[in-house]
C-alpha cells in the first residue's frame, strides 16, 4: 500500500511520494494508523468565475422607464447601474463602465432596446434582445451637458435637450447626430432678455408630431413647428418648471412648478394660463393666492374615456407640514388622495392601457420609485391600494448585519418555512395581477434546494428561497421580541454596551438538518430556538446568565505595574461562575458600588405568545462584572444531536447544555491552555480601563464617519463601532514570520492593540481527540486569533430520559495543535476524502405529546456519542482541515501529523474560508482581503483556483462574503442588493440557459381609429415625415466636435445575439402565430442568413444595414 511522506509540502505540490522513509513509517505505526493515499477528483477545469444574479432593491436609483407593450421595467441608478424587471423572477443587471449616474432612460417602445443617458453626458443604445442586454452604441457630447430625452413612440430621432437650452437630434438607428438643431435664442427669440435656462422637457403635440414642445427652466414654454423651424406660441410664466405634460387631444397641457401650482394652458391662447391650481395651498379669504407651497416635482395628466382625468404629482406639500413624510398626491374629478411615502420619491411613472399618445390614455397603476422601496398603486380600486410586490426589495428593511448562504439543503425545509411564513402577511393588498408581466422564464438546470438567512439591525433574521438564481423571501423571525423595550432613553438602564441597534444580529448558527437555529447578537446575547409548526405561549421564558471575564497583559509587552492577580471563574463545577436565572437578574451592583452581574437586555418577565416557525428554547446573556462590560461574541456553534451550544469572545468560552439549561463550561481563554500555555501572560485587573470589543455592524449611510459610540459604563470607556474582522486592514503592518508569534489579529477593535486571545472558530464533531486514541468519540475544536486549536472532550450521557437527568462532563483534552494567523474554519474528512458532516438529530416536532411507540423509540435511539465509524478497522483515520487567516493544514488523526500545508497568502489574509461540496469532490474556498477569490483541493490543498475578483472596498463585504455547495457563493455588493456568484464551470456553461429572457414577440396594439367625422373634416393625428427633416440630405451633418460616436462592446457580437435570439423566439412563437406562418418563416430565413454572416461583414456593418433596409435595424 502506497503511504505518505510525511513533510511540509510546498505551495502546489501536487504529487505525494509514493516511498515513505523509515522513520515516518515508525511514527505512523506508533500511532497505531496507516494512512492511504486518496484519489482526489477536482481539477482546476471544474473552476470559473462568474457573476451569476443580483438581488434586491437597486442602490441609490434615479431614473425609471417602462415599455407599456412589453411590459418591461427599467431603474437606472447614481452608479451607473441599470436593472431590469419583467415578470416576477424575471430580473437582470447591467453597468455602465463609466459609474456615471443614469439621469434618464427611454424604451424603444416594443423593439427591444432602451438608450440610456448619463451625467457623463453619454447616450447609450442597449440591446435587450439577448439574455445579457449589451450597449450597441454609445454617443459622448463634447460641449454641451445633457438634461433631457424624448423619443417619441415609433420614431427612430431621439431629440436632447442640454443645459445651454438647445435641442439636438440623434438618430437612434446609427447613433449619429442630425444636422438638424433647436437653438435656444431661435425659441425664444425676444420673448425673454435672459438666458431661459436648461431644457427640462421635450414632447410633441399628440396629435400632431411636426410641433414640439420645449420647456425651459426658467418658465418659458415654446411650441415649435419643426418644418417651418420657427416658434409658433411662446407661453411665459413667472415661476420655475419642474415637468409639463399633455391632455391627449393636444389642445391643453399642464406644467408644474416651484411654488406648488399647476398651471394648465390652452395651446392657442399663450397669453395667460387657462387655470392655476395649488393642490396642497391653504385657500385665503378676500380673494388673495394662496401660500406659496413646494416645488411639485413632477406631473402627469392621464385621461379616460369614462370619467375625469387624472392629474398624478410628486411634491406640493405646504412648508408648514414639517415632518410629513414624502407624498404622491391623485386628483381625479373632485376628489383629491394624498398617499404617504415611506421614503422620498425619486420618480414615478402612470402605467396606462395604450401606448398611444393621442389616445385616451385609461390609467390603471402607478409605479413610484423611492430612495430605498418600489411601490406599485391600483388607480382602478377604491381607496387606490398597493399591489404586493413579488419582487425581492427587502433586503435591506433594517440594514443586513451579517448573512448565512446554504445550498444542497434538506427538500422539506423550503416547503416547512413557507407554510409558517405565509401567515405573517399582510393583508389590504390589490386583487389585481402585478402589472409588470413581461419576459420569460429560463430553464431550471439545478434541482436543489437553497437557502439564504439574513440577520439584520433591528434584531431580526429573514429565510429566503435562493433556489435556481432567483430569491424569494419565507420568513421573518424578530429575536427583539423576547427583550423589554425601553419606551425612551431615560427609562433605558445603563447597561447598554452599544448606543444604537442593542439586538443587531452578529452571528447565525443554523443546523438545516435538525432545524435548530442559535444567534448571537451585539449585546453579547445569545438565542437558541427550535422549529415548531404549533402555536404556544411561554410562561416563563427559559434564561441563563454567565459571568465570563478573564483578563490579560500584552504579551510581549506585560504592564510594568503589577496589579495582584484576580481569581477567575472556573469551570461549571464552580458555583459562582453563573447565575442560572428563569427571571431578570436583581443583583446590579458589587459591594464597592460598580454595576456587577446585570446583562445588557431585560428580558421580558410576562408570557410570550409564540406563533409557528420559530421559538425560544433559551436566551443566554453575558453579564457586567465587577462594572466591566461584557465583551461581544466572537464565535458560535450548535449541534443538536449533543443537545449543546458553545460561544466565545476575547475573554474565553462558555458552553451551554440547552436541553438541561446548565452551563457546562466556562473558562478565560488561558485557562483553556492548562500547563500547555505557550505564551508569557501576567493576569491583571479587570478593573484597569480598556476597549470592549468593538462591533458596529450597520453602515447604513455608504462613505458616512460613523462616530464612536459611548459605553456607558462608569469606566466611560469608548467602543470603536468597527466591524470584528479577523484582522486589522493594513497590510503594511510587520508581521513575523513565525506560527508562534503574535498574529495581528483584532477580532477586538482596541486602541491601544493589545492582543486578547479571542476564540475564533468553534466546531463539533466526533472525531479523534487524543494521539493515542483508538476510536472516534464527541468532541469540540477550538480556534483562537492566535492561531492555536485546542480539543475539548465531550462526555455525553445516554439518550432518551437518561439525557434529561444525567449531566454532560466536559473536559480539556490536551491536544493543541498551531496555525498563522487566526483560526478561521475547521472540518473533517473520512479516510476516503469524504466529509464528515457533525453529528445531528433529524428534526421532529416538540410540542405535539408523544405517543408510547415513539417514547420507546426515543428510549431505544443511539446514542450519539457512537460514531458510524468507530465500527471500522482500527487502522481507518480522519483527516482535520484547517484554515487560518494565513494559511491551511491537513492534519492525519489519530496522528496529528501535519500531512499537508498550503500558504494561502504572505502579504494579505483570508477574510472567509469555507470547506464545501462540488461535482462529487471537496475543495477548500478562500476570499481574501485583497482581493482574490482561490479554492484548494483537499486533502492536498493544491491550487486550483486564483482569480483577483474584488478588492475589499468596505466592511460590508468582509462581513457578508460566504461560499457554500455546487460552487455558490454571495455577498452584500451595497447595503440594499446581494450579488451572487458561482466558481463552479459547470454553473458558468448552464447560466445562460438559466437566465430569463427580457424580450418576448407581441403584437404592438391598433393605432387608435381616428373616426369618420375626423378623417372627414380633419383634427385626427397629423403624422410627419421626420426622416426628410432631420436626414442629411436636407438637414446636412452636425459639427464633429458637438459629439463623438462609441461603437458598443455589443457591436457585432450583440447583433449576433440578437439574430440568435430571434430565432430561438421565432421557433417558440410559430404555433401561437400559426395565420403568420408565411411572414415569420421569411424573417426567421433572413435571421439565419443574417446570423450566418455576421463575422465577415463585421467591417461593413453600415452597407449592410442600407442592403436590408427594408427591414427595420432591430430584427437584425
Amino acid at each position: 500500500m502506497r503511504k505518505f511522506n510525511i513533510r511540509k509540502v510546498l505551495d502546489g505540490l501536487t504529487a505525494v511520494s509514493a516511498v515513505a522513509s523509515a522513520s515516518s513509517a515508525a511514527q505512523q505505526q506508533q500511532a497505531g494508523n496507516r494512512e492511504t493515499e486518496i484519489q482526489e477528483t477536482l481539477q482546476s477545469e471544474h473552476f470559473q468565475l462568474c457573476k451569476t444574479v443580483r438581488h434586491g432593491f437597486p442602490y441609490q436609483p434615479s431614473a425609471l422607464a417602462f415599455d407599456p407593450v412589453q411590459k418591461i421595467l427599467a431603474i437606472g441608478t447614481q452608479t451607473g447601474a441599470l436593472r431590469l424587471f419583467g415578470r416576477p423572477g424575471v430580473e437582470c443587471y447591467c453597468q455602465h463602465d463609466s459609474g456615471a449616474a443614469v439621469i434618464q432612460l427611454q424604451f424603444l417602445i416594443n423593439e427591444g432596446a432602451l438608450v440610456s443617458a448619463l451625467a457623463d453626458d453619454t447616450l447609450h443604445l442597449w440591446n435587450l434582445r439577448q439574455k445579457r442586454p449589451a450597449i450597441l452604441h454609445s454617443l459622448k457630447f463634447n460641449r454641451e451637458r445633457i438634461t433631457f430625452c424624448h423619443l417619441p413612440f415609433q420614431s427612430k430621432w431621439l431629440y436632447v435637450g442640454t443645459e445651454r437650452g438647445n435641442i439636438h437630434i440623434v438618430n437612434v438607428e446609427s447613433f449619429t447626430l442630425s444636422g438638424y438643431v433647436i437653438m435656444w435664442n431661435k425659441a425664444i427669440e425676444l420673448s425673454s432678455k435672459s438666458h431661459p435656462g436648461p431644457v427640462v422637457h421635450i414632447s410633441d403635440n399628440p396629435m400632431d408630431e411636426g410641433k414640439l414642445l420645449i420647456g425651459f427652466e426658467s418658465g418659458t414654454v415654446v411650441l415649435w413647428d419643426l418644418k417651418s423651424k420657427k416658434a409658433d406660441y411662446r407661453y411665459t410664466h413667472d415661476e420655475a418648471i419642474h415637468s409639463v405634460a399633455w391632455h391627449h387631444e393636444g389642445k391643453q397641457f399642464i406644467c408644474s412648478h416651484s411654488d406648488g401650482t399647476l398651471t394648465i394652458w390652452n395651446v392657442k391662447s399663450p397669453t395667460k394660463p387657462f387655470q392655476t391650481i395649488t393642490p396642497h395651498g391653504k385657500q385665503l379669504k378676500d380673494g388673495k393666492k394662496p401660500e406659496p407651497c413646494k416645488p411639485i416635482l413632477k406631473v402627469e395628466y392621464k385621461t379616460t374615456r369614462a370619467g375625469e382625468p387624472f392629474i398624478i404629482l410628486s411634491g406640493g406639500l405646504s412648508y408648514d407640514t414639517v415632518g410629513r413624510r414624502p407624498c404622491l398626491t391623485v386628483m381625479h374629478g373632485k376628489s383629491t388622495a394624498v398617499l404617504e411615502m415611506d421614503y422620498s420619491i425619486v420618480d414615478f411613472l402612470t402605467l396606462c392601457e395604450t401606448p398611444y399618445p393621442n389616445d385616451f390614455q385609461e390609467p390603471y397603476a402607478v409605479v413610484v420609485l423611492l430612495e430605498k422601496d418600489l411601490v406599485l398603486i391600483d388607480l382602478a380600486q377604491n381607496g387606490y391600494p398597493i399591489f404586493e410586490n413579488p419582487y425581492p426589495l427587502t433586503i435591506h428593511e433594517s440594514p443586513v448585519t451579517c448573512c448565512e448562504y446554504f445550498a444542497d439543503c434538506p427538500v422539506d425545509l423550503i416547503p416547512a418555512l413557507y407554510s409558517v411564513g405565509a401567515r405573517q402577511k399582510r393583508q389590504g393588498y390589490s386583487k389585481k395581477e402585478w402589472p409588470i408581466s413581461g419576459g420569460n422564464w429560463g430553464l431550471i438546470t439545478q434541482s436543489y434546494p437553497e437557502i439564504i438567512i439574513t440577520g439584520h439591525a433591528d434584531g431580526s433574521i429573514k429565510f429566503w428561497d435562493a433556489s435556481a438564481i432567483t430569491l424569494q423571501v419565507l420568513y421573518k423571525l424578530k429575536t427583539a421580541k423576547v427583550f423589554e423595550k425601553s419606551r425612551n432613553k431615560d427609562d433605558r438602564p445603563n447597561t447598554d454596551i452599544v448606543d444604537e441597534d442593542p439586538y443587531a444580529i452578529q452571528i447565525i448558527s443554523w443546523c438545516p438538518e435538525s432545524r435548530m437555529l442559535c444567534i448571537a447578537g451585539v449585546s453579547a446575547h445569545v438565542i437558541i430556538y427550535r422549529f415548531s409548526k404549533q402555536e404556544v405561549t411561554t410562561e416563563v421564558i427559559p434564561m441563563l446568565e454567565v459571568r465570563l471575564l478573564y483578563e490579560i497583559n500584552d504579551i510581549e509587552t506585560p504592564d510594568g505595574e503589577q496589579v495582584p492577580p484576580v481569581p477567575t471563574p472556573g469551570t461549571g463545577s464552580n458555583p459562582q461562575s453563573i447565575v442560572p436565572q428563569s427571571h431578570p437578574s436583581t443583583s446590579s451592583s458589587s459591594s464597592d458600588g460598580l454595576r456587577d452581574n446585570v446583562p445588557c437586555l431585560k428580558v421580558k418577565n410576562s408570557p410570550l405568545k409564540q406563533s409557528p416557525g420559530y421559538q425560544i428554547e433559551l436566551v443566554i446573556q453575558l453579564v457586567w462584572v465587577s462594572g466591566e462590560p461584557p465583551q461581544q461574541i466572537t464565535s458560535l456553534a450548535v449541534n443538536s444531536a449533543y443537545g449543546l451550544v458553545v460561544f466565545g469572545n476575547c475573554n474565553g468560552i462558555a458552553m451551554v447544555d440547552y436541553l438541561q439549561k446548565t452551563v457546562l463550561l466556562n473558562l478565560g481563554t488561558i485557562e483553556l491552555y492548562g500547563s500547555n500555555d505557550p505564551y508569557r501572560r501576567e493576569p491583571r485587573s479587570p478593573r484597569k480601563s480598556r476597549q470592549p470589543s468593538g462591533a458596529g455592524l450597520c453602515d447604513i449611510n455608504e462613505g458616512t464617519v460613523v462616530p464612536e459610540d459611548r459605553c456607558k459604563s462608569p469606566t466611560s470607556a469608548k467602543m470603536s463601532r468597527k466591524l470584528s474582522l479577523p484582522t486589522e486592514l493594513k497590510p503594511d503592518l510587520d508581521v513575523k514570520d513565525n506560527s508562534f508569534s503574535r498574529s495581528r489579529s483584532s477580532s477586538v477593535t482596541s486602541i491601544d492593540k493589545e492582543s486578547r486571545e479571542a476564540i475564533s472558530a468553534l466546531h463539533f464533531c466526533e472525531t479523534f481527540t487524543r494521539k493515542a486514541d483508538t476510536s472516534p468519540s464527541p468532541c469540540l475544536w477550538v480556534g483562537t486569533t492566535l492561531g492555536t486549536v485546542l480539543v475539548i472532550v465531550l462526555n455525553l450521557p445516554p439518550g432518551g430520559e437518561q439525557r434529561l437527568l444525567q449531566p454532560v462532563i466536559v473536559s480539556p483534552s490536551g491536544t493543541i495543535l498551531r496555525l498563522k494567523g487566526a483560526i478561521l474554519r475547521m472540518a473533517f474528512l473520512d479516510t476516503t476524502g469524504s466529509l464528515v458532516p457533525p453529528a445531528h438529530e433529524p428534526w421532529r416536532e416538540h410540542n405535539v405529546p408523544e405517543d408510547k411507540d415513539e417514547k420507546e423509540k426515543v428510549k431505544k435511539r443511539r446514542p450519539v456519542s457512537v460514531s458510524p465509524s468507530s465500527s471500522q478497522e482500527i487502522s481507518e483515520n480522519q483527516y482535520a482541515v484547517i484554515c487560518s487567516e494565513k494559511q491551511a493544514k491537513v492534519i492525519s488523526l489519530p496522528s496529528q501529523n501535519c500531512i499537508y500545508k498550503q500558504n494561502i497568502t504572505e502579504t494579505s489574509f483570508v477574510l472567509r474560508g469555507d470547506i464545501v461540496s462540488l461535482s462529487n469532490g471537496i475543495c477548500l474556498a478562500c476570499f481574501c482581503a485583497n482581493g482574490h477569490i482561490m479554492t484548494f483541493s483537499l486533502p492536498s490543498l493544491r491550487p486550483l483556483l486564483d482569480v483577483y475578483y474584488l478588492p475589499l472596498t468596505n466592511m460590508r463585504i468582509a462581513r457578508t462574503f460566504c461560499f457554500t455547495n455546487n460552487g455558490q457563493a454571495l455577498y452584500l455588493v451595497s447595503p440594499t442588493e446581494i450579488q451572487r456568484l458561482t466558481y463552479s464551470q459547470e454553473t458558468c456553461e448552464n447560466l445562460q440557459e438559466m437566465l430569463g429572457e427580457l424580450f418576448t414577440p407581441v403584437e404592438t396594439p391598433e393605432a387608435p381609429n381616428r373616426g369618420f367625422f375626423k378623417g372627414l373634416f380633419g383634427g385626427g393625428a397629423q403624422s410627419l415625415d421626420r426622416e426628410e427633416l432631420f436626414g442629411e440630405s436636407v438637414s446636412g451633418k452636425a459639427s464633429r466636435s458637438l459629439a463623438q460616436h462609441i461603437p458598443g462592446p455589443g457591436g457585432i457580437e450583440g447583433v449576433k445575439g440578437a439574430a440568435s435570439g430571434v430565432v430561438g423566439e421565432l421557433a417558440r412563437a410559430r404555433l401561437a402565430l400559426d395565420e403568420r406562418g408565411q411572414k415569420l418563416g421569411e424573417l426567421e430565413e433572413k435571421t439565419a442568413a443574417m446570423l450566418y454572416s455576421a463575422d465577415s461583414f463585421s467591417k461593413h456593418a453600415h452597407e449592410m444595414m442600407l442592403k436590408y433596409k427594408d427591414k427595420k435595424w432591430y430584427q437584425f
